[in-house]
């Protein structure tokens, strides 16, 4: 058995929102028997949809719900890992003995806290490294810049500041030699939230790219200073961190490739595009194959993020790991940040695509990850189930074709909910097709 831990980014790292939705995606790892630890009790819609694409028996599972600590169940409290009485509940389910991995999200130090608590820390991959904080550094962009560079990976022209001074020469810098864009990001944010698009001149379109905020710099000498007067205190989350400035590559395309790094090897798991619109994260695609970018773009991404895999394995650290990149448009490929720990994107391309779907064996598969509409109302995993199966939609193990849900729905005080879902298709006109019908489906008339 194993134990799947649904944390997410400790709290002394970066502050977070409700997780408590995205924690239940580790039920698209469970086995029979395993033991979930979660920030609140799952959906029992999810449980029995994800379950019944699994073929997992949800009987058979263990829940164990965290102390609600100071975050009110939206997600784990570092140190409630550890409380007594949630450690003497845990025991109450657990045979040491049987236990084969302890699984996850985050390699927080309070997971490995857990696991010698338990006499399981032997089961945690890289352990040590993790007791000791190496979970911060490795999933930090500066970090990433400094260990790439070092392997000899492209990453995008730019650098990191330590300080007010620094970040002002080097906006200034790069903006007077691209003549064009610069991203200033932070060390520890996702999805593009932690980006910052500043424009030295004339703008351009940036929809296609991960950036909650774009500014224009006016003339002068004194428009560098005050952005970063306003600016210094979040992209250093309050001096904390080093701050990347780097160059912005206009029309590029977002892709990654995943990997399991073990004591022993580095193993590739898998490979994505990320579709951006209005700045925000839109669409993931999966698998990344050679003709989305072109053959050779395609082997030098999965080189080099093998090469990026062993220089993080180097440091001690074990477990999945996301290589992010952007292919420019003559097709060159420059690396952007590494995730060392379960992404996002986990669940959709191992457990989904490859476990469930089979992508690869003929005939071809892909899969598309969105969020649902929320002028679609819909608020419950089931009734996204039984709307799916009256349009004559809902994923069909048959044919491996058609939708499914694919995280757990947030509910918001406004009665909305939030979650995604994914299209199964073997052509683009399906792909059209299947969220056509659902939109009809869901979209009442006028709406």
């Amino acid at each position: 058995m194993r134990v799947l831990i649904g944390n997410q980014i400790d709290r002394t790292i970066r502050a977070v929102g409700d997780m408590s939705a995205a924690a239940q995606r580790m039920l698209w790892f469970a086995d029979d028997h395993d033991l979930l630890v979660l920030p609140t009790a799952p959906d029992p819609d999810y449980v029995a949809h994800v379950t019944e694409l699994t073929g997992t028996d949800p009987s058979t599972l263990r829940v164990c719900v965290a102390p609600p600590g100071t975050h009110g169940g939206r997600l784990i409290d570092p140190q409630d890992l550890t409380d007594p009485d949630f450690l003497h509940t845990v025991a109450a389910r657990l045979d040491p003995e049987a236990v084969s991995e302890v699984f996850a999200l985050w390699p927080s130090a309070s997971v490995a806290r857990f696991a010698d608590s338990l006499g399981i820390a032997h089961t945690l991959p890289g352990a040590a490294f993790v007791a000791q904080g190496g979970g911060e550094p490795v999933n930090s962009k500066a970090f990433f810049r400094a260990l790439a560079a070092g392997a000899d990976v492209a990453i995008a022209e730019g650098t990191v500041c330590h300080g007010r001074a620094e970040a002002e020469q080097a906006l200034a810098e790069r903006i007077a030699r691209s003549g064009a864009a610069v991203v200033v990001k932070q060390a520890h944010n996702g999805s593009g939230n932690g980006n910052h698009i500043v424009f030295g001149g004339a703008t351009a379109n940036t929809g296609h790219a991960g950036a909650r905020h774009v500014s224009l710099l006016g003339p002068g000498p004194g428009e560098v200073r005050e952005f970063w007067e306003r600016q210094w205190t979040w992209a250093s989350a309050g001096g904390r961190f080093p701050v990347v400035v780097e160059t912005y590559v206009p029309g590029a395309v977002s892709v990654y490739a995943e990997y399991r790094v073990t004591d022993d090897s580095v193993a590739h798991t898998g490979a994505g595009i990320l579709g951006y619109a209005d700045r925000r994260l839109d669409v993931q695609v999966v698998p990344l194959r050679p003709a989305d970018i072109g053959e050779e773009a395609h082997r030098f991404l999965l080189a080099r993020g093998e090469r990026l895999a062993e220089a993080y394995r180097a440091t001690g650290y074990r477990g999945h790991l996301s290589a992010d990149a952007i292919v420019d448009t003559d097709g060159r490929i420059v690396f952007t940040e590494v995730n060392a720990h379960v992404s996002g994107s986990l669940h959709l391309y191992d457990a989904i695509a490859e476990r469930l779907v089979g992508v690869s064996t003929y005939p071809e598969r892909t899969v598309a990850e969105y969020e649902v509409p929320e002028q679609w109302g819909i608020r419950h995993v089931s009734d996204f189930v039984a709307g799916a199966r009256a349009a004559g939609c809902l994923y069909d193990p048959s044919t491996r074709l058609g939708t499914l849900v694919s995280t757990a729905p947030l509910l918001d005080e406004a009665g909305g909910a939030a979650f995604m879902f994914c299209l199964v298709y073997d052509t683009h006109e399906r792909r059209e097709d299947l969220h056509a019908r659902l939109a009809r489906a869901f979209t009442s008339p006028g709406g």
